[in-house]
Order: structure tokens, then sequence, then C-alpha cells
């Protein structure tokens, strides 16, 4: 391995506090609660270094390290799934990283991990309360509660596929389909490069989640939400000005930066759509 990316492996670590060690299920927990809880979902670095920069691919591995470190970024499912699936794969894991279909096919990422005959979903890129392995070798339905939503993995189906619905205040409002089958991130390009047209999911909404223990922090268009066990706020924010004053205040992302990432912004939509 090059020196350079020996290096960026050990500053991602240092991120986590967490020392190289043999692969076991109780390291890979520490490794994904310590991500789910340092790295944000966030679709302004997306934002920012597209309009600052005109970029339209994930960062590569030294940029987003450098997002982590200077202004509190994390990715959408493209670039956080994609560089804990390169970090647990060099820490010795048997780790694929997978598509799953929403509204298209394999237009999410997600990793499965198999570890003492057993698979696990890690998905850091849902903007949801995955912050442990999800198994996948079930008899019944494995259940995530955090206020006012309630997330169900089913059981695999007969091609060996893993559904994953969002429920919210009761009702169905999201789903996709984890397929086994290991791709490489090339395979996804088609569906990174869509993702940055103007009509595009994170194009034309803002969502930022943060986990911690048994809580939530969500900043969704124009709305903070927060969870913590079964209850939930949601505090309104009047304006754009303020928008980036409370992703400041509660994701550390500097306020300049966001300012820069939304400018382009219309009419907030769906980011569940």
């Amino acid at each position: 391995m090059a020196n350079n990316e020996e290096r960026l492996f050990n500053n991602f670590l240092e991120l986590f506090n967490i020392q190289k060690q043999e692969p076991d299920f109780s390291a890979l927990e520490k490794i994904v609660s310590a991500f789910a809880k340092r790295i944000p979902f966030e679709n302004i670095s997306k934002l920012y270094y597209l309009n600052k920069f005109g970029q339209k691919s994930i960062p590569d591995f030294e940029q987003y390290l450098d997002g982590i470190e200077k202004f509190n970024f994390g990715g959408t499912c493209y670039s956080n799934n994609y560089y804990l699936h390169r970090l647990l794969v060099y820490l010795g894991y048997e780790c694929k990283l997978c598509g799953a279909d929403m509204n298209q096919p394999d237009v999410h990422l997600v990793n499965i991990v198999t570890l003492d005959g057993h698979d696990y979903i890690i998905d850091v890129g849902y903007a949801a309360p995955f912050d442990h392995p999800l198994p996948r070798d079930l008899e019944e339905k494995y259940i995530i509660e955090l206020g006012r939503d309630k997330y169900i993995l089913m059981p695999k189906d007969r091609n060996g596929n893993s559904k994953m619905e969002l429920y919210r205040d009761g009702k169905l409002i999201h789903e996709y389909l984890a397929k086994p089958i290991h791709r490489p991130i090339e395979y996804f390009q088609p569906a990174i490069t869509d993702s940055y047209l103007n009509e595009s999911t994170f194009m034309s909404s803002l969502l930022l989640a943060k986990i911690f223990n048994n809580r939530s922090l969500v900043i969704y268009n124009l709305s903070i939400i927060k969870s913590v066990g079964s209850e939930f706020s949601i505090q309104p924010i009047a304006n754009r000005d303020d928008l980036t004053m409370a992703i400041e205040k509660h994701f550390l992302i500097p306020r300049n930066i966001a300012s820069e990432a939304i400018k382009n912004l219309g009419k907030l939509g769906n980011a569940w759509n």
C-alpha cells in the first residue's frame, strides 16, 4: 500500500480514536458506532463542492477527510458508505459495496459485511440511526424506532435481497432493496452523475443528520427535528439566513460554507422522494 494511502487510513482511524485491530464483531460495532456518531449525513458538502469547484463526483479520499477535519462535513450515501467500505476492507473485513434500489435501480449504496458466517448491513448513508451492524440473517422483522420514525429491516427475500422500510407517523414514506452483490465504485458513476441534475433529490432539498445514543438531530429544509427515544420536536427555521446559523450551531459547519452551498437552491423539495 502506498505510504500516502496508509497515512490517510491512519488519519481516518484517528477521527474515531480507534486503533487498528483484528476483525471481530465487537471491533466492527465500535467502528460503525464511532463513524455514525462522528460523521454526519449531509448534502452541504455536495452542494458546496459543486458551487465552489464545479465538482460533480464524490470527493477523493484526501478531500473527504479534509472536509471532515476542516468543515465538519460528512456526506451522502455515495461518499460515507464508500469510504467506510474502504476502511473496513483496509482493516481486514470481508465487506461488499452493494447497490440498493429505491425509485431507480442502484441509486443507494450500502455495505454488507460477512463475519463468522453471518451477514450484516452497514449503512451510514441513510440519515438514519443505524449506529450498529444490522443483521441480515433474520427470521422476523428487525425494528429500529426513534422519535416519529420506525425502520423495519425485512428477512431476506427469495433472491437474498434485504428490504428496508421507513415509516413516519405510521405511514410508509420510503424504502430500499439492498442486493448482496459487490460492485466497484465505478459501477455507480451513472447514478452519481445523475445525482447532480437540478431535479435530483439532493440538488433540490437539504438534509443533515447527526446520530447520538438513542437520539438524533436533523435539519430538514427549514426545520430542526430533535428525537429522543419515542419523543420528538420540530422547530421551524424562519429563513435561509437563520438556516445557515442553525447549520453552524448544530453541525459546526461554518456559516460562510453553508451559505455558499445553499445559494443556488430554489424551492425546497422532498428529501425522501
